[in-house]
């Protein structure tokens, strides 16, 4: 992802990568050479540099709260890959920095820069759908297994993983449910591998699937049906070869496939980053405390799956 990164601004007007930092420096030295800039493992004269504006984290969750308050501490912008934290206190802990330094914290809520999930935002923010009725969004992997080629050792269980990108979904369609219920089978080390979770709202339900444990010949996808009382929309994706495939279709009495205009998501949020660093965009839509919302939702779920009944979430 910091490659993708990289890429991305590489291809921005008026922004220049001063590095690429890398706990081992020869993993980022082929990256750091693609994009014309330096390759360091010396973080702390990155940080000492008052000539770099900002620093995009795209390291193991679990490194998140470090990394990013060094920064933020150093009085630099950050945008934080998705997840933002495996734990709320770190979560609290880098929104708290960034309130203290002035700084922005800026997270990569991908969805909210897809296109397809953008019409659907839109037609359920215009009333387009009618009232909602019901949610399923997807999220399907074998990433927990040894042998696919998904696999990384520092990746966390679906709970965090995957489920935290839906969850931000339903909360920029929705807002927040008032309770959520999930039941799980357990991957090969005891840990949640499959996860189905449901959460209730005033007048309709959502239900969340996501898995690790996918056999390795299934492809990667991702999904979500948004039923309304006139009109239903469902996005699919496969990643068959790492390349998605795509399809939104519209229910309205007749199906119907719905074409929007497609832009590369990972340009759009990092294009996004620096017009909040520049001062000419609303961080809000990628803010910190969405990521701390939907991280909050991912333990509820943890919550549930422990305690074996439904967990009502704080008002």
């Amino acid at each position: 992802m910091g490659e993708t990164h990289a890429h991305a601004y590489q291809g921005l007007a008026g922004v220049e990568i001063a590095a690429i930092y890398g706990r081992t420096e020869s993993k980022v030295r082929s990256v750091a050479e693609s994009v014309g800039c330096l390759a360091t493992a010396d973080l702390q004269k990155l940080l000492d540099d008052p000539t770099i504006e900002a620093v995009d984290v795209c390291l193991p969750s679990s490194l998140h709260r470090e990394f990013v308050v060094k920064a933020l501490d150093a009085g630099k912008h950050v945008f934080c890959e998705t997840p933002l934290a495996l734990t709320a206190e770190d979560a609290e802990a880098m929104i708290g920095t960034a309130r203290s330094s002035d700084r922005l914290l800026l997270v990569a809520l991908l969805m909210r820069s897809i296109a397809e999930y953008q019409h659907i935002q839109r037609a359920v923010m215009s009333g387009e759908l009618g009232r909602p009725l019901a949610v399923y969004a997807y999220r399907l992997g074998s990433y927990l297994r040894r042998e696919s080629s998904e696999f990384k050792e520092h990746y966390g269980d679906p709970t965090i993983e995957l489920m935290t990108f839906d969850f931000d979904v339903l909360n920029w369609l929705f807002g927040l449910p008032n309770e959520v219920y999930a039941v799980a089978t357990d991957g090969p080390d005891g840990t949640p591998g499959h996860v189905v979770a449901a959460l209730r709202y005033d007048d309709f339900v959502a239900n969340v699937e996501a898995s690790g444990l996918m056999p390795t010949g299934f492809p990667f996808s991702v999904g979500i049906r948004v039923v309304g009382e006139t009109e239903c929309l469902e996005l699919s994706t496969t990643f068959p070869n790492g390349v998605p495939e795509t399809t939104l279709a519209s229910y309205a009495g007749e199906s119907e496939e719905v074409r929007v205009n497609g832009h590369d998501p990972y340009m759009a949020e990092c294009q996004y980053f620096v017009e909040c660093v520049r001062g000419d965009a609303d961080p809000q839509l990628l803010s910190a405390e969405r990521a701390l919302e939907a991280l909050r939702l991912s333990i509820a779920i943890q919550d549930s799956l422990k305690q074996q009944k439904a967990v009502r979430l704080a008002t």
